[in-house]
């Protein structure tokens, strides 16, 4: 219970009659200036909740909106509207355009990497990396080595219809034969045609496996990568005279690829995407510094 309110004896302020442990509560009014501003932030408060949306669940929109009718809602279905508007000129144009035709336009050019680098963001980037950069099974899109090929309309087909995407008749597929698993070569053929590979990119240590290793590759791989390990784009069988490799070029990563195969797949984006957005992804692609 309060105590009897007294002045205290050596400020000469009151108590608010409150006492613990033989310690008084003075009655400290609060500053003025602090006053001033709580009653200037209950008054900015009050006419906020006048001219904008404020309180919610009352009135037919589900809230208050204001008597200025202002709306963030409403502000940005307008400025999208007036976006699509802008936009709409070179959408038309590109539905319209082939992709060769494009690049005479430098405005729908511009207009196309611009978007196809959002898409590129927005879908591409947690495989192929920021700028195309690639990673282990993912290829990198900034080289000149390509495994479909790389012309505008090459990457736009690509894009398209995916790579060994089921459901899609006109997608990318090839299969390479799982050599080991499916005991098509023994340990010691695999190792001597993974010592040929790799003495065909400068990288081999074995000549004498390799020397063996050739003639298995003349009857297993040469069909789909070339003689001479030069690829082929029909199949998408990757060139095994250069230093890059899609899932590691160490003997036992090579090993491991002739062993169990590798056959990696992309989504057919036309099925998410609109033709327009692919033909943007592709101008984007091929800008990335490997097209041809």
């Amino acid at each position: 219970m309060p105590t009897k309110v007294e002045k205290d004896a050596f400020t000469g302020t009151e108590t608010t009659g409150h006492e613990w442990d033989g310690i008084k509560e003075l009655d400290t009014p609060m500053p003025r200036w602090w006053l001033y501003t709580l009653y200037a932030t209950i008054l900015f408060a009050v006419i906020y909740m006048i001219l904008y949306p404020a309180i919610p669940w009352l009135g037919e929109a589900g809230y208050t909106r204001g008597v200025l009718g202002f709306s963030q809602r409403v502000e940005l279905e307008e400025s999208m509207a007036e976006a699509r508007s802008e936009q709409a000129v070179y959408l038309e144009k590109l539905e319209a355009a082939s992709l060769e035709g494009m690049l005479d336009d430098p405005e729908l050019v511009n207009f196309a990497l611009a978007g196809g680098r959002t898409a590129f963001a927005d879908n591409c980037v947690p495989c192929h990396g920021a700028g195309g950069a690639g990673g282990p099974g993912y290829p990198v899109l900034a080289d000149d080595d390509w495994l479909w090929g790389g012309t505008l309309d090459d990457i736009y087909i690509t894009l398209k219809h995916g790579i060994r995407w089921p459901g899609d008749e006109d997608t990318r597929d090839s299969a390479m034969p799982a050599f080991g698993s499916d005991e098509l070569l023994d340990g010691a053929q695999i190792n001597d045609v993974a010592e040929y590979v790799l003495a065909l990119s400068g990288t081999g240590g074995d000549e004498a496996a390799a020397a063996r290793g050739g003639a298995v590759y003349a009857e297993n791989c040469a069909a789909c990568h070339g003689d001479g390990g030069e690829g082929n784009r029909e199949f998408g069988a990757p060139r095994l005279t250069d230093a890059i490799w899609l899932y590691g070029g160490d003997k036992q990563e090579v090993v491991e690829t002739i062993t169990k195969s590798r056959n990696g797949a992309m989504p057919a984006w036309k099925d998410r995407l609109d033709d327009s957005t692919v033909k943007q992804l592709a101008i984007y692609v091929h800008s990335l510094g490997g097209g041809e």
